[in-house]
């Protein structure tokens, strides 16, 4: 018997313009509009990720699960994971993504011993494999659970016990070839628990070592397969663990250089993080293309009243338009793309929900990239940069910057030139005014 369908519409959403009134049609993402040369869905490559849309069943620290999902009560694991990925691959056709994402134990049922978990994934990788020929999304990354099992209660990697070590290798193995199969162009490794609650029990400078060590071990079976996507990973600053080594981009940037990885690594960065961190999601952006580590980010937003990672579906087109303008100037996406790590409200209890959340997180987006897309064709934010630091575009400034001029040399030269130099305005008020235009 087939069973019903799990959403109350058929035909994938259309778009429909702005004056639409349809919670199931996109009134601002027109995949094939063109901005700044590129078509829209070329420009944002949305993602749909599997385990907060399609595992998470609605649970919070102080109360369990809320939604009602179908597959949730199948008694055969790998029955469940086939049903769980009908009703996937739906609502990506429903949703006309490009991509989506997927952890190993999300698609795939958890297993004690590590060949038992390996059969379980490569199965499930057989049954998304069909799926995708027959028309459905490509996969933007997969990445592997070294985070909810109680055996990495003390971390992957960085575990105290190397067998937790070993199990952590098999499962990543498994998982980059099976993204390496799916045609996947990215592997992420998130160390959820890759850091520590106390210095009293903790040998940090092992922990990085082994971390390095484990990142340095997944580079080389990557070259080893053919796999020619960037390993990203992914900063947060804390939650599960109270320290996280890959606090943010800086401390990652930090961790590559020391452990000469920096080829083969960007960054997945998430905003949501970013506010945990202390930092906008532009900083971390910004900071991310500065370094040549930009990859992919997760698009999110967090509460900032509740202080933790709540995971919203974005709804501010305006808060994120100057992200979305330092994503432009950094490139834009190559093999990255945007994420949706999103779940819905624990209230959200219709399958209906799931398809309009994410309806309005690409609206969102959509409508965030074509005020940043203005503000690069308006032209003023850098024409304001340049004039702004003029003054190192001389033949000696560059001359102090290219290592041409010493100390004493440039401190000669301020002598004998006898200048008191005076400041210049910012204009952080009018720029912020400028922006507000736009959005």
């Amino acid at each position: 018997m087939t069973p019903p369908p799990f959403f109350s519409i058929s035909e994938p959403v259309a778009f429909e313009g702005p004056e639409s009134r349809s919670p199931l049609a996109f009134r601002h993402y027109d995949p094939e509009a063109v901005v700044l040369g590129r078509r829209m869905e070329d420009q944002l490559r949305f993602a749909v990720c599997y385990w907060h849309s399609f595992c998470w069943p609605g649970g919070d620290p102080f109360g369990g699960q809320t939604f009602e999902r179908p597959w949730f009560d199948i008694a055969d694991p790998m029955a469940a994971a086939r049903a769980k990925a009908d009703v996937a691959f739906e609502a990506f056709r429903l949703l006309r993504v490009p991509f989506f994402t997927f952890h190993d134990v999300d698609m795939a049922p958890e297993a004690e011993t590590p060949g038992a978990f390996d059969r379980n994934v490569r199965t499930m990788a057989d049954y998304l494999a069909g799926k995708m020929a027959a028309g459905g999304p490509g996969l933007l990354w997969g990445t592997a659970n070294l985070f909810s099992h109680r055996r990495y209660m003390a971390g992957a990697a960085t575990n105290p016990d190397p067998e937790m070590f070993r199990f952590a290798a098999a499962q990543v193995r498994t998982c980059l070839e099976v993204t390496h199969q799916l045609g996947g162009l990215n592997y992420v490794m998130w160390g959820g628990r890759e850091g520590y609650e106390t210095l009293l029990n903790t040998d940090m400078k092992r922990e990085l070592d082994q971390m390095g060590r484990f990142l340095a071990l997944v580079v080389e079976h990557k070259h080893r397969i053919g796999f020619t996507g960037p390993i990203l990973i992914e900063p947060k600053p804390k939650e599960p663990t109270k320290h996280q080594y890959d606090f943010d981009a800086a401390a990652v940037h930090a961790f590559l250089r020391a452990y000469d990885l920096m080829d083969d690594v960007r960054l997945n960065v998430e905003q949501n993080h970013a506010l945990l961190a202390g930092h906008t999601f532009e900083h971390e952006i910004a900071y991310a293309a500065a370094s040549g580590l930009f990859g992919s980010l997760d698009i999110n937003r967090g509460d900032e009243l509740a202080g933790w990672d709540t995971d919203q579906f974005p709804n501010d087109a305006g808060g994120l338009t100057i992200a979305f303008y330092h994503i432009l100037k950094a490139g834009g996406f190559t093999t990255g793309g945007l994420n949706f790590d999103a779940k819905l409200r624990r209230q959200s209890l219709d399958p209906d929900d799931l398809l309009i959340a994410h309806v309005g997180g690409m609206d969102t987006c959509a409508r965030a990239l074509k005020a940043a897309a203005a503000l690069i064709e308006d032209g003023t934010y850098d024409r304001h940069l340049a004039e702004r630091y003029a003054g190192w575009e001389t033949a000696d400034a560059r001359a102090i910057l290219a290592g041409e001029r010493s100390l004493a040399e440039i401190a000669d030269d301020a002598v004998a030139r006898a200048i008191t130099p005076r400041p210049v305005s910012g204009r952080q008020e009018w720029l912020e005014n400028w922006l507000a235009r736009f959005t």
